[in-house]
């Protein structure tokens, strides 16, 4: 879930450290990475693990899920990002559940309309209708689209990526203020393991294009 994340977070710690920034990285019991801070008088990186719940995200844990911790043992990441307008927050959970995929999506597609118009999505093109929020938000809007221009796309999309598959997915919100829903590749003894989503993220140009 956060292995990404977590491993940009721990790259800017020793660039920052070298430049003489403020960096604090923390580790749990085990020796694995839990939080990674840096701050600098631009700005900063924050990143933890394994603090972030469903509620934090604005979505409520479908009933009787556990967390599911991935191959890194991390089941969520909160990750933020600001170097003065320019903010990028990243909050996501796994968990798992021995119901159908049918019954997850089911649950989430009503939770979701608290944020809007709610998008059912397949390898980033729409399943039924409809095919564009509100908002103007479209399955295939993610991250990528939203980070440093000087950085290629394909790149851009694998470091800020959250860990859902391009399975399905459902997705509110807008274009700089996400909530996703997504049915991961890996699974659990036949269970359900699904991961929850919020993303703010930058946009360049000033406005939601």
């Amino acid at each position: 879930m956060g292995r990404n994340l977590l491993r940009i977070g721990i790259a800017l710690a020793a660039a920052a450290a070298l430049a003489g920034c403020r960096v604090n990285v923390d580790k749990d019991k085990n020796g694995d990475e839990k939080r990674v801070q840096i701050d600098t008088p631009f700005g900063g990186l924050h990143v933890n693990t394994d603090q972030t719940t469903a509620a934090d995200l604005g979505l409520p844990v479908y009933p009787g899920a556990q967390a599911f911790k991935d191959n890194d043992k991390h089941q969520s990441a909160d990750v933020h990002m600001g170097f003065g307008e320019w903010q990028l927050r990243v909050k996501a959970v796994s968990y798992s559940t021995p119901d159908s995929e049918d019954k997850v999506l089911a649950f989430y597609k009503k939770a979701l309309g608290r944020y809007g118009d709610v998008l059912t999505c397949k390898g980033k093109q729409p399943i039924g209708s409809p095919t564009v929020t509100a908002e103007g938000l479209t399955c295939a809007d993610d991250s990528g689209k939203h980070t440093d221009g000087n950085v290629d796309s394909d790149e851009k999309k694998k470091s800020f990526h959250y860990g859902v598959s391009e399975g399905l997915e459902l997705k509110a919100g807008s274009k700089k203020h996400q909530h996703i829903v997504g049915i991961e590749d890996k699974k659990e003894d036949s269970k359900t393991v699904f991961a929850l989503v919020a993303l703010d993220l930058p946009i360049t140009s000033g406005k939601e294009d």
